[in-house]
């Protein structure tokens, strides 16, 4: 299966016992309706969460040649083809910062937000066997994707601070916000992650349609481009994705500009009420999930 077996990861979730008794002392049944989240539970099962990270991140990089270099190149090479061509050839204004490490500072969070999305979307589909042989908080397995790809998002970090080097950009107070703005970007990938693989469970479908959409919703996000490119009028519009607070946010974290605080709020609000009913929605669908898988 991968470095840890899957033999290692049941001992993690079922403690051993010497015997077993003649009744079972405790029976699971599928719950109706909607349920409580129990997070105590998934607190219980932290060790596990921990182990099934550090499986994600061994089978990502297992075999290959660069290893963990590929964390850096996914945004890195972007970086370059769209500074070549829309710095250099198309002139993208970029509000007087390098286009190079402005592209950079927005293409870090999104393949973040991209890869964690995209891994935690899969993620129960592909723990099948291990959903069908031992009982754990589901939860676990979309929350260890999210946690794998910010190991990826930090390796990838350290080459922004190359760039600011590079730059001579001297780092500012504002860049305290960092820490706020990547917790929030964790919890709305974490959010759409459970959502998207309970309903990847069910509607397989959604494995095709997702690299499509995340496509899209890129060009919808201004990650190559500077907000303030949007006719002001339309501004409001660009608001309503919950990545542009974050991605903008980010960028004045960094350069020390102005943080714009409504689409700030906003993302956080969004963030929030995804959040809890992505949890509930996971809940409740994972009743399902042995049946299914």
């Amino acid at each position: 299966m991968s470095a840890l077996s899957e033999e290692a990861i049941l001992a993690k979730a079922t403690p051993a016992a010497a015997s077993l008794p003649e009744k079972p002392l405790l029976t699971i049944t599928p719950s109706r309706g909607w349920v409580a989240l129990n997070l105590a539970e998934v607190w219980a099962h932290r060790e596990l969460l921990y182990f099934l990270t550090w499986r994600d991140i061994k089978i990502r990089y297992k075999q290959t040649a660069l290893g963990a270099l590929w964390a850096v190149i996914q945004p890195l090479f972007p970086m370059l083809i769209f500074t070549l061509f829309l710095g250099r050839l198309a002139k993208m204004p970029s509000d007087g910062i390098p286009y190079s490490i402005f592209a950079y500072a927005g293409l870090l969070p999104w393949t973040y937000f991209a890869s964690a999305v995209g891994n935690s979307s899969q993620s129960v589909v592909g723990s099948s066997n291990l959903i069908s042989r031992v009982y754990f908080p589901r939860m676990i397995i979309p929350g260890a994707a999210v946690l794998a790809a910010l190991v990826d998002f930090a390796i990838a970090f350290v080459l922004l601070g190359v760039l600011m080097a590079w730059h001579r950009i001297p780092l500012t107070p504002s860049v305290l916000m960092l820490l706020p703005l990547i917790a929030l970007v964790t919890f709305l990938a974490l959010g759409f992650g459970m959502l998207l693989a309970g309903l990847t469970v069910k509607y397989r479908d959604f494995r095709f349609a997702l690299p499509f959409l995340i496509q899209v919703w890129m060009f919808a996000t201004p990650v190559i481009y500077p907000a303030s490119l949007v006719p002001e009028k339309w501004r409001w519009v660009l608001a309503l994705n919950p990545l542009t607070g974050v991605i903008e946010g980010f960028r004045s974290s960094l350069f020390a500009r102005p943080f714009d605080w409504n689409a700030l709020a906003f993302s956080a609000v969004f963030t929030a009420i995804l959040l809890i009913y992505s949890a509930y929605s996971f809940r409740r669908m994972e009743r399902v999930f042995a049946d299914l898988v």
